[in-house]
């Protein structure tokens, strides 16, 4: 401390400290006449860590969570309900991985212990309305002009969001008249050459927003790339980490494994439009599946669209000129690192403000949950969505992320674009005036 504050303030700390705790009994050993640097451990040099028995691998901390857990300052049990208790309000956000210089990895330290709490015990509704929304969804597509008409019927309605513990004040997201799928299988089949690309086309994309990735393939196409689409549904797991269903999660993400080795065996990327979803193949997979050469492969070529554009292609973007508010993911910020996209919009012209809003609130099914939903606000209206109210009609509102989209235009009732559309737009345009 002297070395940071130098002697003579060191000793004023000192002479404060004498006048307002002259025993010495307050947070001894710290600041003044500290501990030697080799007593009063919290870990002695007898000290052997417990191997506890986990779902993810922890491969940095030596195989054992009791070592990631001794990153933080804190103690927990994994049935213990104050510790339940207090990740209540963890968002998930992974923003202390990217922002702690331990790299502290909550989201992950949460999801395990929420696989251990729920052993033997019913998860709470949200769990099974929200994190099993990769099977409500295909269910849903069946027919999803009734699933949104009974969505919005007051009784109904009001009656599906209690079933699933979603808030009164949500509005359900609406599902497209058709997925991303379906128009793919029907759409007429394009020249076979170029580089391979797997269009990761994750749930939320799929069945609530498929324009973003019809615009993604077209760009893609536009940048020179075969795009390649898996038939089956496949899912990343993500709304089931937040609840601990790592089960679950880890026999999804074997099934893409499965589907996708052979493409990167053959040198083709995976490209996503949805950070959670890229985050969890490039985080969760290897975390779960440490010891898998593919599994290693998968989360080296995964990508988001804005990444490998700047990457991996020669790819100039036409130019979009006007005012952009951008948002980004919290898994894109703290995981995959968000300085691609943000040059990528620089490159098409566009006049940027990032504002330091840090998570929108939503963060997944997180701001959809009745308990939850004063928080989600607070978070919101912290910065983001008083900068979005603010900003002028003519600013394009900039979001990747499905649930940031959904805080925003459900808050503010501003559209939301994705870098992918605009892309699109700005590709189109560029034909128009030629």
């Amino acid at each position: 401390l002297s070395r940071m504050y130098g002697d003579e303030l060191v000793g004023a700390f000192r002479e404060f400290k004498a006048i307002w705790d002259p025993a010495g009994r307050m947070n001894p050993g710290k600041v003044v006449d500290p501990y030697r640097l080799d007593e009063n451990l919290r870990l002695g040099p007898d000290h052997h860590a417990k191997k506890l028995e986990t779902t993810f691998a922890f491969r940095g901390d030596g195989g054992n969570f009791a070592n990631a857990a001794v990153r933080c300052v804190g103690v927990g049990e994994w049935r213990s309900e104050p510790v339940r208790e207090a990740l209540d309000l963890c968002l998930a956000c992974k923003g202390c991985k990217g922002d702690c210089p331990v790299n502290v990895d909550m989201a992950t330290y949460k999801a395990e212990f929420m696989s251990h709490y729920y052993e033997g015990r019913l998860r709470p509704r949200e769990a099974y309305s929200m994190g099993l929304i990769h099977w409500w969804s295909r269910a849903a597509a069946l027919a999803p002009g009734l699933v949104n008409a009974l969505a919005r019927t007051p009784l109904i309605g009001d009656a599906l969001k209690a079933a699933g513990g979603i808030s009164r004040q949500r509005d359900l997201p609406r599902f497209a008249p058709r997925t991303f799928h379906q128009w793919w299988r029907k759409r007429a089949k394009t020249a076979q050459s170029g580089p391979p690309v797997v269009l990761w086309v994750d749930t939320f994309n799929d069945h609530f927003h498929p324009d973003v990735l019809i615009a993604a393939a077209e760009v893609l196409e536009q940048a020179g790339c075969r795009v390649i689409v898996p038939s089956a549904p496949l899912c990343c797991g993500r709304p089931l980490y937040a609840w601990g269903m790592l089960d679950l999660a880890k026999r999804q993400l074997a099934t893409v494994r499965d589907t996708v080795c052979n493409y990167v065996a053959q040198g083709a990327w995976i490209v996503g439009v949805e950070p959670a979803c890229i985050s969890a193949l490039q985080d969760e997979l290897v975390g779960l599946y440490p010891d898998d050469k593919i599994a290693q492969t998968i989360a080296e070529r995964s990508l988001m669209l804005s990444d490998f554009l700047e990457q991996h292609v020669e790819f100039k973007p036409p130019r979009l000129a006007g005012r952009a508010l951008v948002h980004p993911h919290c898994h894109h910020r703290a995981v995959l690192g968000f300085s691609p996209e943000e040059r990528l919009l620089k490159k098409l012209g566009l006049d940027i403000e990032v504002p330091d809003a840090g998570c929108c609130g939503m963060a997944g099914s997180f701001g959809f949950e009745s308990e939850h939903y004063a928080v989600a606000m607070a978070a919101g209206e912290r910065v983001l969505l008083p900068a979005v109210r603010q900003a002028d009609e003519s600013t394009l509102i900039v979001a990747d992320g499905f649930s940031c989209r959904e805080q925003i235009e459900q808050s503010t009732g501003r559209r939301t674009v994705h870098i992918a559309e605009l892309l699109r737009d700005a590709i189109h345009n560029e034909r128009g005036q030629a």
